[in-house]
């Protein structure tokens, strides 16, 4: 069902800070063993295509800026890094 079919509502933009904090809790659950590699690697492929169909809020430096520090402090790995800012048209 989609969002118009759900309440009429269309999907409103997120902000960096929102996909920071999904990128940090999807990777905590992978270093803590709630997920294993699969069920990982499903979460981060759904959420690539759900913020694909929205827009993040920001420009290109503010998005960044918020989820740069998420690579250089290990949360993400520098494969899924390149995979979300190349999938994001961010790199």
């Amino acid at each position: 069902m989609s969002a118009d079919q759900q309440g009429g509502s269309t999907l409103k933009p997120v902000t960096p800070t929102r996909v920071a904090e999904e990128l940090r809790s999807l990777s905590s659950k992978r270093s803590n063993g709630e997920l294993d590699a699969d069920e990982y690697e499903h979460r981060f492929s759904r959420m690539i295509g759900e913020l694909r169909d929205r827009r993040i809020d920001g420009s290109r430096a503010e998005i960044l800026s918020t989820l740069t520090p998420l690579l250089e402090q290990g949360v993400v790995t520098a494969d899924d890094w390149r995979r979300l800012t190349r999938q994001l048209g961010l790199a």
